[in-house]
């Protein structure tokens, strides 16, 4: 079980900057239902300018307006934001793909943890943050 309190987590300022300088975020596990945490915090940040690409290999038609994709090797552009809205345990099998499509930052959503995916990630050149909602980021980074 991994601890609910990593060690290691991007810094405010690290968060800001990574919301400023990316754009394009694959979103894993998005859902077609509205009511879904993952729809919300992704039409949010859709309305506020960032490219959701939805990952979802239960999806068969768009989300928000966007072709959804069965992984991230299928993705048409390389997202430089992954954000993980899966269980832990499918953490490392996601961060291996990002690695593999050179995606930039790995974003795990509130109450995703996986340190060891998270070490893998950052050795491999990645920022990472995890246990964070990605809509309350931006909503304090003004």
């Amino acid at each position: 079980m991994e601890c609910e309190f990593p060690e290691k987590n991007a810094s405010s300022a690290e968060v800001s900057a990574i919301l400023k300088q990316y754009k394009t975020i694959a979103v894993v596990g998005l859902s077609d239902k509205p009511d879904r945490p993952s729809y919300g915090v992704s039409e949010y940040m859709q309305q506020h300018g960032y490219r959701i690409l939805p990952v979802n290999p239960a999806l068969k038609g768009p989300v928000l307006g966007e072709q959804s994709y069965a992984d991230l090797k299928s993705l048409p552009v390389k997202p430089e934001i992954v954000n993980i809205f899966r269980k832990p345990d499918a953490v490392p099998e996601i961060v291996d793909e990002a690695i593999a499509v050179g995606a930039k930052v790995i974003w795990m959503q509130e109450g995703v943890v996986h340190n060891a995916a998270a070490e893998k990630a950052r050795q491999a050149g990645l920022q990472v943050v995890m246990n964070k909602c990605l809509l309350k980021e931006h909503h304090h980074a003004g």
